[in-house]
């Protein structure tokens, strides 16, 4: 990357991945990657290599999260060095595969954007999530569809935090970016939650391709909502959960939850307020996928991040 007159002048998308799948039992990537599968038409754009790409197909056809492990934290350091032996981890088999098609990881040879399709349970709306707050050419992207999008919310989670690591599936990519969209139930299908993952990806790959035919983009600015912290339920001694998320809380994902606001409510209806100094703006708040990963919310708060101007560099 150079700089000419706070213009930064990146290296063209060329590989673009659309993962579906990474959770089996998520169902709108599934049903949008097996269709263009079948007729890639809707995402062919000038100059790209667009796969569509079923992350974890054992997990689709069982139509459940995963096999033996979470294939979307699966790619970590050891896993992706890990021998290949008989026994091993069926995600972590795949996190290895997937790297060896899709990267390698870190390296000049790995596929330029994957984007990871997720769906939740949680009230989150559509929602793109970032890696790292300093990736250009993502903020200059997510800011492409939030326009594009509007008058419709399309939020932007960062998963930025030095202790909270997330080996994610995209991760193989130099430019990783999730969506989610919900709410829907695992293993259904809405109409209105497919039609927006849809529009979203179409939107991108717009981006890609107007990015590559040398379009320049303007300096921007993008709210981001940055991970805190996992909060769990509240637990007895013996680790089971004694209350649920508080209805004012519950479906009210990134909406202020102030100190002294109801956050759980106990099964013999004892309130449990939120303590915490600052405020912050929950997300993922009840996710099904989340209770074995004892996490009934994340909290964020709220940022502005301001992206460079960018064009496509010339040789």
């Amino acid at each position: 990357m150079s700089s000419r007159t706070n213009v930064s002048c990146l290296h063209e998308a060329k590989r673009v991945a659309i993962f579906g799948g990474t959770h089996g039992n998520e169902m709108s990537g599934i049903t949008l990657v097996n269709m263009w599968k079948q007729n890639s038409a809707e995402i062919e754009r000038n100059g790209l290599l667009i796969k569509p790409f079923i992350s974890n197909p054992k997990a689709v056809k069982k139509c459940t999260r995963y096999i033996d492990t979470d294939l979307n934290r699966a790619f970590t350091p050891e896993n992706l060095s890990a021998p290949d032996v008989e026994g091993l981890l069926y995600e972590v088999q795949r996190a290895k595969e997937i790297n060896r098609m899709f990267g390698p990881k870190g390296s000049s040879d790995a596929y330029d954007v994957i984007f990871d399709l997720h769906n939740t349970t949680s009230n989150m709306g559509s929602t793109l999530i970032l890696e790292s707050s300093t990736d250009l050419f993502n903020l200059q992207m997510v800011h492409y569809i939030k326009k594009a999008m509007a008058p419709h919310t399309c939020s932007v989670l960062l998963n930025e935090h030095p202790q909270l690591k997330y080996s994610t599936t995209r991760s193989v990519a130099k430019h990783p970016i999730g969506l989610e969209v919900g709410p829907q139930p695992q293993g259904v299908l809405r109409s209105n939650v497919f039609e927006s993952m849809r529009t979203i990806l179409k939107h991108a790959l717009d981006f890609i391709e107007f990015f590559n035919s040398g379009v320049e983009f303007p300096p921007c600015t993008v709210d981001v909502f940055r991970v805190q912290e996992r909060m769990d339920y509240p637990r007895d001694t013996n680790g089971n959960i004694t209350a649920m998320v508080h209805p004012h809380l519950q479906d009210c994902d990134w909406e202020p939850l102030n100190r002294g606001d109801p956050m759980f409510l106990t099964f013999d209806g004892r309130t449990i307020l939120y303590e915490g100094a600052n405020t912050v703006y929950p997300t993922f708040i009840n996710e099904a996928a989340y209770y074995e990963k004892q996490q009934a919310f994340t909290t964020t708060c709220r940022e502005i991040l301001s992206a460079n101007a960018i064009r496509k560099a010339f040789k």
